[in-house]
């Protein structure tokens, strides 16, 4: 199963899609080590994270100002014809949920972008 980017998603979130901290119904596993975690036993963290393009209002330059807007436009709509809406999407914003094990999560707080 691969996202929109082509990236394969963590190996436990097959299992894990939909649910949330209080299902029992499927197993639940942690998307690092893929330690199967328990429900209720205060055995694993929950963790969403949010990510956002720059939310800044662009910087203009004289050239920028100089260029056929129109065609400009068209182009970007172009561009946009050739993705799909999740694609789009994920350009500018991607919420996800990950399910750590006690282990994992005291090593990926410690250092997240690591």
């Amino acid at each position: 199963m691969r996202n929109a980017t082509g990236d394969s998603p963590p190996r436990s979130a097959v299992y894990n899609i939909g649910m949330d901290e209080s299902s029992s119904l499927s197993p639940l596993f942690c998307d690092r080590c893929s330690r199967e975690l328990h429900p209720g036993r205060g055995d694993f963290y929950v963790v969403r994270i949010e990510a956002l393009a720059d939310p800044t209002p662009p910087e203009f330059t004289q050239e920028d100002l100089e260029r056929d807007h129109c065609a400009e436009f068209a182009r970007l709509c172009e561009t946009l014809q050739n993705l799909s809406e999740r694609e789009a999407l994920e350009q500018v914003f991607r919420r996800l949920t990950i399910f750590l094990c006690n282990a994992c999560y005291a090593q990926w707080i410690e250092n997240p972008a690591g």
